[in-house]
């Protein structure tokens, strides 16, 4: 797969595929529609919101976690890197799972390696988390998440990934 200076296209792991949305997935996911390898509580509706922060081509775009050939939730950024107040470029990340694929490690799995090139690129990562999620505060844990900026206008609590 070609990749972008930024983020490569595709990544995956010992369990999962990351799979950068295309048009038709995107299409599909707004639309309502079922495409084949979609686990049945695929899109949720935090899929729905990530599909508005979808363009094309951008590799800082969401993509799908497929685990054992079967699309169980989305990752990605909610856009590229920008220069925070402080000069050190920033973004946010979201992640999330269906139920049935939760407590399986997937989730940490998938963020670990979706901040792998992020590091080379030494960006620091934001994550809005609501403060009862304990399984996705555990997750952010995992991959990092070690300063906790407050809460955002939602009640979310804003953490963050330093620029490694």
């Amino acid at each position: 797969m070609a990749e972008s200076a930024e983020q490569p296209v595709g990544l995956a792991t010992a369990r999962l595929h990351m799979v950068l949305w295309d048009a038709p997935t995107v299409e599909a996911i707004r639309s309502g529609d079922r495409r084949p390898g979609w686990h049945a509580d695929f899109p949720r509706e935090d899929d729905l919101g990530a599909a508005t922060l979808w363009r094309e081509g951008d590799p800082w775009s969401p993509r799908s976690i497929v685990h054992a050939g079967v699309v169980v939730g989305s990752i990605g950024f909610f856009g590229p890197p920008a220069p925070a107040d402080d000069g050190i470029l920033e973004t946010e990340v979201g992640y999330g799972l269906v139920a049935d694929a939760r407590g399986l490690g997937l989730a940490t799995e998938a963020l670990e390696a979706l901040l792998v090139p992020v590091d080379r690129q030494h960006v620091r990562i934001r994550a809005s988390i609501e403060p009862t999620n304990k399984a996705s505060l555990r997750v952010a844990a995992k991959a990092g998440f070690t300063v906790l900026r407050g809460a955002n206008e939602d009640g979310e609590l804003v953490l963050v990934r330093p620029a490694r």
